[in-house]
């Protein structure tokens, strides 16, 4: 029969509780466990099995109404990068997490699979339009084959790829030390994945390319087009019992130079004769210069306890954006339908040092323009998850926030007077059907 909404995450936890039935006959043999494993991969890619009076179309919704409060500080606490406007100290959003989505799936045969998904969300220019997150095509010719063409969700990082899902995380929303700094959501191309039995587990490789159809927004400036800029990567999983780890690395290539008053500086340092004006308009250009994005994560999941613990380090061809690393740690122990849990996480950044121009004021605006890149925090989450009904949850989170004065590049409209610091407390509620 065709399964619902079987698990939102891989390994079977992260929040959710599959069930054991299902879990055992995930061990039972290699066939099913691909076939599991890529269900769970793909979110909610059902596929139908046996049962021919099941309907080959599925459809599937999931959405979070959210409720965020910023206690302090003078710059918006935002999720990630994609957001041009968050929350601003002493104020409330119910905009910063809250989306909903559905997700059509139909089942050609048993080896061909179409799967589209259209989310709505708050966007930077302040509506809601629907957007295609998902629309491509997925084709098993052996089942530890899995080829898929079209828009896919970014997989840049461990469970990147369903961080609109809230139901699929334990916390209201994805780590913003470790996930902030990923602006992007999905791309157009190509993956192709392979699962192969090694030892006791599963070992599945990955690899992807394609092209970005996503806009970056910025303060006071026009979005940083980021349409046309390819991007590939590949990860490697094992799955072993209760265990699943990941090593990837990824990379995108932007095809256009950093808008508005970057461009400014950059055009301006160009008309300098100074060979080291030359020289800082070369570094800070960032067309067609490349990130290149490093990441290993281990998750663990058995009984009531389940374990996160995630390291990542981007390395930038452009002296615009400061090389970084981040990481966090989440841990949650289920009591019954409440699941309390606990995180910390980080996020450094290193600044390209460049030499004098020799002129004051451009070396003040070049020292500024890298400084927006600035990051040097770490967070404290406490919060409390309650799956009150099939599919939906509640969860209440405190995140304390300690950074230096400097530490911008993950908020917006930052204003003299920010000292890196600030408390938000968040409430969601989450469904999945």
């Amino acid at each position: 029969m065709m399964s619902s909404i079987v698990c939102l995450s891989y390994p079977c936890g992260a929040g959710i509780s599959c069930a054991n039935p299902i879990r055992a006959t995930l061990w039972g043999s290699v066939r099913l466990q691909s076939r599991l494993l890529a269900v769970c991969l793909g979110l909610w890619s059902s596929v139908p099995m046996a049962d021919d009076n099941e309907s080959a179309l599925a459809l599937h919704y999931f959405g979070t109404a959210g409720l965020v409060h910023n206690t302090t500080g003078p710059a918006d606490f935002i999720r990630d990068l994609s957001q041009r406007d968050g929350v601003n100290g002493g104020q409330w959003s119910v905009t910063l997490d809250t989306v909903v989505g559905v997700q059509a799936s139909y089942a050609v045969n048993e080896q061909l699979d179409i799967v589209a998904q259209g989310v709505s969300r708050h966007h930077y220019d302040n509506n809601y339009t629907p957007e295609l997150t998902w629309a491509f095509v997925k084709y098993s010719p052996r089942s530890h084959i899995e080829l898929r063409g079209g828009r896919l969700g970014l997989d840049f990082y461990m469970r990147a790829d369903s961080r609109l899902v809230g139901y699929s995380y334990l916390t209201v929303r994805p780590s913003v030390d470790y996930y902030g700094a990923l602006p992007y959501q999905y791309f157009d191309g190509l993956d192709a994945a392979f699962t192969l039995p090694m030892g006791e587990g599963l070992l599945r490789a990955k690899l992807f390319g394609g092209y970005s159809p996503e806009s970056i927004p910025f303060e006071n400036s026009v979005p940083w087009d980021g349409s046309g800029s390819p991007e590939l990567g590949a990860n490697l999983d094992y799955q072993w019992d209760s265990w699943q780890f990941r090593i990837s690395y990824a990379q995108i290539s932007h095809a256009r130079d950093f808008p508005g008053l970057i461009t400014d500086l950059v055009t301006a340092l160009q008309t300098v004769p100074s060979p080291n004006a030359q020289a800082a308009a070369d570094a800070l250009a960032a067309g067609r210069a490349t990130s290149r994005h490093y990441s290993a994560g281990v998750v663990y999941d058995e009984g009531p306890l389940q374990m996160q613990l995630m390291a990542s380090g981007v390395k930038y061809d452009t002296a615009l954006f400061q090389d970084s690393i981040a990481g966090y740690f989440l841990a949650g122990y289920r009591l019954g339908e409440v699941t309390p849990y606990a995180g910390l996480s980080w996020s450094r950044s290193s600044a390209t040092r460049l030499d004098s121009t020799g002129i004051p004021a451009f070396d003040a605006a070049i020292a500024s323009a890298i400084g927006l890149s600035s990051t040097n925090q770490h967070t404290y989450t406490l919060g409390l998850r309650w799956d009150f009904h099939t599919g939906m949850d509640l969860k209440v989170q405190w995140d304390a926030v300690c950074g230096a004065s400097d530490s911008v590049f993950l908020y917006r409209w930052d204003q003299p007077g920010w000292n890196g610091q600030t408390q938000v407390w968040s409430a969601a509620l989450d469904f999945a059907f």
